[in-house]
């Protein structure tokens, strides 16, 4: 492709909007335009990528034996009462009505449509397993879009549901998929984790969400390096180090002291010089009848709402005071009112001496015993993680990093199936319902979480399998005869070998045309130059590692070739 055909709109400034690297690179690089808030076009150069992701996706998903169709985008509200999911997704489905006035929903998700069709068109045990894949457009009204095509409120997905007679056979799937997964983006050439992860809306008993690593990811994980332990940071458990699970007795009377406005654990230790740690911070929660939970944690760590959930076994949330029956800014496990119940996280579980709140306006207590001073509920697992903790498993400290979310897949059991009457004949001539996986990857999430972790000061640094083109090759004059004859005999001779190339034939300085190139991020660089002129070379740059080299023509189709083999896995 010419560059002066090609339609690849850049942009010198960073876009105002842009709050992460991938966001202002797609628009700089012009690979996409905003539309409205959360919605995008794809531009030349960034549909190509795209369609190298779904390209990638096909054959993984082919090779694990999903097969592919196509649902609709419009799905009818009645399948979606049917699963209970209608009232249940909330405010981020979009609804309509046709002229009719029936209801419909611009699908962020299928369940509910493939379950119907499983209902419709599987009567036996002998149709399955079954494994169905889609790649379609999705739709969410996301409250706050943001980041570009990380959180936009239409984006593009491949989903995949699989139909089973029996739990191994849902297993057997499962393991597929998640390989699947793993090498759909080991192909893409990133660095990516699987974690445990909470099943969500979509439901299911297990799930495991595959992450791209990026310091500026959406998303905190866990992981050790030792056994392989991984998880998302809602889920994640931990052990604690050893010098914080043990202590001497210490017996020693609490102490009410003065701490006038200190409302916060942050404030608390500088007003009174002592670590995070050495304070409790108690967060209360209610249910939806109006019991109330006080849940105590170290002063460095914060309340999992997640976790705190499962232990009254009741949907929780932050109790909002409004007849002024608590000290707020105060509240403390010791002398709590005694209808609430309270819960102490594991890493207080050995403690002698903590600070807590005195449940008295610009008091605070010292010395508080929690075994001896608190009338305790229960312990659990109530905290994130934080840096030092060990791996709950083998006891090697715990890794922390940043990721994207790209994939995430679910056995969903029969939670649709039941619940939509999907049934087929078991061997032994009983109606049972389906066992269900469901399996989701984002296609155009891929290419941002992609950018996001694959650029440098210049730009993007594509990985050479999902380019937009391999090749950049810049004519550093075009108004000398010779070199531009000369690019365009190059430009043909790629062309005709079946590499993708894109030519800068645009009649503007060579400055721009490096500057461009280095901010679109195509993996190797040809330049027709001054060394042509006086050798007949032409110069290779690599976009990843900066190296550079010298070459003849004639070896230029060896070696553009050559680096594509070693670097593009089929």
């Amino acid at each position: 492709m010419k560059y002066s055909k090609a339609f690849i709109p850049t942009l010198k400034e960073e876009p105002k909007e842009a709050e992460l690297a991938s966001h202002a690179l797609t628009l700089r690089a012009g690979l996409i335009r905003k539309i409205a808030s959360g919605i995008y076009a794809f531009l030349p150069a960034g549909i190509r990528v795209v369609q190298k992701i779904e390209q990638i996706v096909r054959e993984e998903m082919d090779r694990a034996g999903a097969i592919e169709l196509l649902l609709p985008v419009m799905q009818p509200s009645d399948l979606w009462e049917k699963s209970g999911r209608w009232d249940e997704y909330g405010g981020e489905l979009f609804r309509l009505k046709d002229r009719s006035s029936r209801s419909f929903c611009l699908g962020p998700t299928h369940e509910e449509i493939i379950t119907h069709l499983a209902y419709l068109d599987i009567k036996s045990y002998k149709d399955l397993p079954l494994n169905l894949y889609q790649i379609q457009v999705k739709f969410r009204d996301e409250i706050r879009p943001r980041y570009g095509l990380l959180r936009g409120r239409e984006f593009i997905m491949k989903d995949a549901y699989s139909f089973c007679d029996n739990e191994e056979e849902l297993d057997d799937i499962y393991e597929k998929m998640y390989k699947a997964y793993s090498r759909i983006i080991e192909r893409l050439g990133l660095r990516f984790k699987a974690v445990e992860a909470d099943t969500g809306l979509i439901g299911g008993k297990s799930s495991h969400e595959f992450h791209i690593l990026a310091g500026d990811g959406e998303e905190t994980l866990i992981y050790c390096q030792n056994c392989g332990y991984s998880a998302n940071m809602d889920l994640a458990s931990y052990a604690l180090p050893e010098d914080s699970t043990s202590g001497d007795e210490i017996i020693t009377e609490i102490e009410e002291i003065s701490t006038p406005e200190i409302r916060d654990i942050e404030s608390l230790s500088k007003f009174l010089k002592v670590e995070k740690s050495e304070t409790a911070k108690t967060m209360l929660l209610t249910d939806e009848k109006g019991g109330i939970y006080a849940f105590v944690i170290s002063g460095d760590r914060e309340l999992n709402m997640a976790k705190a959930e499962k232990c009254p076994g009741k949907n929780l949330r932050l109790y909002e005071e409004t007849d002024k029956k608590f000290a707020m800014g105060y509240i403390g496990p010791v002398g709590l009112d005694a209808e609430v119940e309270i819960y102490i996280d594991n890493s207080l579980k050995a403690v002698k001496s903590i600070i807590t709140g005195a449940n008295k306006k610009d008091y605070h207590l010292k010395n508080v015993d929690l075994q001896r001073d608190v009338d305790i509920k229960a312990y659990g697992d109530f905290s994130y993680p934080i840096p030092g903790d060990l791996c709950g498993k083998c006891g090697s400290a715990l890794k922390i990093e940043k990721g994207i979310e790209v994939g995430h897949i679910f056995k969903l059991g029969k939670k649709y199936s039941e619940k939509m009457d999907a049934k087929y004949l078991d061997r032994n001539g009983k109606l049972k319902p389906f066992i269900m996986g469901c399996y989701g990857i984002g296609v155009t999430r891929m290419m941002s979480a992609a950018i996001e972790q694959l650029h440098d000061e210049k730009g993007i640094v594509w990985p050479p399998s999902i380019a937009p083109y391999l090749v950049s090759l810049i004519v550093t004059s075009s108004k000398s005869e010779e070199l531009s004859d000369a690019g365009e005999k190059i430009y043909q001779q790629l062309l005709s070998s079946g590499i993708e190339v894109l030519y800068d034939d645009r009649k503007i300085s060579a400055g721009i045309k490096f500057k461009d190139s280095d901010l679109l991020g195509l993996p190797i660089r040809l330049v027709i130059g001054k060394k042509y002129l006086e050798s007949a070379h032409v110069e290779v740059q690599y976009r990843k590692s900066g190296d550079m080299a010298d070459i003849s023509c004639d070896e230029i189709i060896e070696s553009v070739k050559d680096f594509k083999s070693k670097n593009i896995e089929i």
